[in-house]
């Protein structure tokens, strides 16, 4: 026995030794795969953005790993549109950083879910002639690639300071219209968190439109069989002048003043929609002095824009408005354009459109139908019931003060 207890005496500083350099062994290897491991993941990035997304082209600049955090940041990547008959990249995407990371706060509800956050990204829409089954397979494609770079599903996504661009490169002038410095939060995209509500998940965005804000809100519920979600929108204060290019690439004008606002509300359920888009423009005026160089023609096509919009705007609030109701079926969207003209007649003789959210619409108005259709007349020369209540109100406070000032001279 004793012998058997020198023997595990002797031992013992063999095992430590032997215990030591396997864990210097493992440390060395995870140091060495922590090195190794970014080439890795930046020599899969590159050759799946370069191969695996049809008509597009893309590359990122480095990778860096936060292991302690389960994340990777892709860093400077971009993604281009490449012409299949010529061979020629246009801008599509890039940003400066992309991280991509488990989402803690899921975890703890039980759920292995991911988190995406982009900073600086451009997104540029460049008009062309795209089929919808086009469109469709690069959704489909998109949709691929980023499962190839996170694995796990999307529950909580985040864009700071992004920029949206609208390029026409065969218009004269170019149009590039562009939506900046946005910020895009969507949470519970997969409903990590249990939640029994209809529309579990948010998508809140604000970003700035050339002078104006562009503010969004919606609740909704991704993973319904069919497009459920309850939403609203404006863009409030839009200065029109710095959308000359746009005006006079497509509408053969150029703007001297006006301000442009735009208030919407939209709810969708079991494959219909229904809500109303409301645009407002202010302080109108299409011609001045700036005008002066212009062609014969185009002065008389600015006078008859100007002449409509002066025709058209409510004298109180020097504004022309319209409020367009929107309802139908996914598949056969239907925008009610002769209701908007009747509106447009309404707000420039009878009373302006009040410049905000009408707050009517919700996921309970979808497939709903008005109570009462009223004839065009009704529609064109009505007052709104708050209106009447509130002249009857000012009414009755007029007649009170002519009381109380008999009673005080008796």
């Amino acid at each position: 026995m004793r012998r058997k207890d020198k023997n595990a005496e002797k031992n013992k500083p063999h095992r430590r030794r032997l215990g030591l350099k396997i864990l210097i062994g493992i440390l060395i290897l995870l140091i060495i795969v922590r090195l190794i491991l970014p080439y890795v993941i930046l020599h899969y990035g590159n050759k799946t953005l370069a191969n695996d997304v049809k008509g597009y082209y893309g590359h990122m600049e480095d990778v860096d790993l936060s292991i302690y955090r389960g994340a990777y940041t892709i860093c400077d990547v971009y993604l281009s549109k490449v012409d299949s008959a010529t061979g020629k990249q246009s801008p599509f995407a890039d940003a400066k950083e992309i991280d991509l990371s488990i989402e803690w706060k899921a975890l703890l509800h039980g759920s292995i879910v991911g988190e995406l956050v982009v900073e600086t990204p451009t997104l540029n829409f460049i008009k062309e002639k795209v089929s919808a089954k086009q469109l469709a397979e690069d959704t489909t494609d998109f949709r691929i690639l980023l499962k190839k770079f996170m694995p796990i599903k999307i529950n909580r996504f985040e864009i700071n300071n992004g920029s949206i661009h609208y390029i026409d490169e065969g218009s004269s002038p170019k149009v590039d219209v562009a939506l900046t410095d946005a910020h895009i939060v969507a949470t519970n995209l997969q409903n990590s968190y249990d939640s029994a509500e209809v529309l579990p998940s948010g998508v809140t965005a604000d970003a700035h439109v050339y002078e104006g804000t562009f503010n969004l809100g919606m609740k909704l519920n991704p993973l319904a069989d069919q497009a459920t979600f309850d939403l609203n929108a404006r863009l409030e204060n839009t200065n029109l002048v710095l959308l000359n290019d746009f005006f006079k690439a497509y509408a053969k004008i150029d703007v001297n003043k006006g301000r442009f606002g735009l208030y919407t509300e939209v709810a969708a359920k079991n494959g219909k929609f229904t809500g109303y888009v409301k645009p407002i423009i202010k302080d109108l005026d299409v011609l001045g002095a700036e005008d002066k160089n212009d062609s014969f023609l185009r002065k008389l096509w600015e006078g008859l824009v100007g002449l409509a919009g002066q025709i058209l705007e409510n004298p109180k609030k020097d504004q022309v408005a319209t409020k367009i109701p929107i309802e139908g079926e996914m598949s056969d969207p239907n925008i009610h354009v002769f209701t908007a003209i009747v509106e447009v007649l309404r707000n420039a003789f009878v009373q302006a459109l009040f410049p905000a959210i009408d707050q009517q619409i919700s996921i309970g108005s979808v497939g709903n139908t008005p109570q009462e259709e009223k004839s065009l007349l009704k529609k064109m020369f009505e007052k709104d019931k708050v209106e009447d209540d509130k002249s009857q109100t000012e009414k009755e406070k007029h007649e009170k003060k002519e009381k109380d000032k008999k009673k005080d001279k008796s």
